[in-house]
């Protein structure tokens, strides 16, 4: 045992900084295509995204994040490759939400989150998993993981939202007590990515329930998880 807590020591801590400073680890963000000047092959790039995040106006290409699955298409295997954003922080706030964390200022550090799988794949599920590991530790910034609706203040849903989790979510949705907000995490939960507009499921979260935060990815890494519960409790802006 006292082999363990000397190595702990001689180990230190090796949480991420984030947020108090960035995060500069290898490996903590897959990224997200950037808008650029739409050049030669602008259109092809564009014929080439398989979940129209892609689209050509104005002689730009513009991206909705919200659709993108990461499937690299336009980067790899193509002449004039898209710009490609290296960032994590993409919690954003949704306009029409009104978000108000004015309320929320008392327990800004004490906030539990109810992780509801609407329909995941898994991997979405797997980067919120990350959050309890020792390196991402959501409890040192006062997010706690609830089992049920009746102690949550924040709804994070991940999945495009599957008919049969329809009703189910909306009950769990109405359980939660008030003030509570919704944050819906990756493409699915967000556009219902590559099963958009089909008979299995809803067009994303928004579809069911009012939406305050969006956390784009296919998936997400968890830093970007991370800053969409920081959005969401008002201290960070999104």
């Amino acid at each position: 045992m006292s082999q363990w807590v000397i190595k702990g020591i001689r180990t230190g801590i090796k949480t991420t900084a984030y947020p108090r400073g960035a995060e500069h680890a290898s490996g903590v963000t897959p990224g997200l295509p950037r808008g650029t000047d739409a050049g030669a092959g602008a259109s092809a790039l564009v014929e080439r995204c398989l979940t129209h995040a892609l689209e050509q106006t104005d002689g730009k290409i513009s991206v909705d994040s919200r659709r993108c699955v990461h499937c690299y298409r336009c980067v790899r295997g193509v002449g004039h490759p898209l710009n490609w954003d290296t960032t994590y922080e993409w919690g954003g706030a949704v306009a029409a939400a009104g978000l108000n964390n004015e309320l929320w200022k008392p327990f800004r550090r004490s906030i539990h989150v109810l992780v509801v799988d609407a329909g995941d794949c898994g991997a979405c599920l797997n980067e919120v998993k990350q959050l309890n590991n020792p390196y991402y530790n959501m409890h040192r910034l006062g997010f706690f993981i609830t089992p049920t609706p009746r102690h949550a203040d924040v709804l994070l849903v991940v999945g495009p939202v599957t008919d049969q989790m329809r009703f189910a979510l909306k009950k769990i949705h109405d359980a939660m007590p008030t003030p509570k907000r919704v944050v819906a995490v990756g493409a699915c939960a967000l556009s219902g990515g590559v099963f958009a507009k089909s008979f299995a499921c809803a067009n994303g979260v928004a579809d069911v329930l009012p939406v305050d935060v969006e956390v784009p990815g296919h998936p997400p890494p968890p830093l970007a998880i991370l800053h969409g519960l920081l959005v969401v409790a008002g201290r960070k802006p999104g």
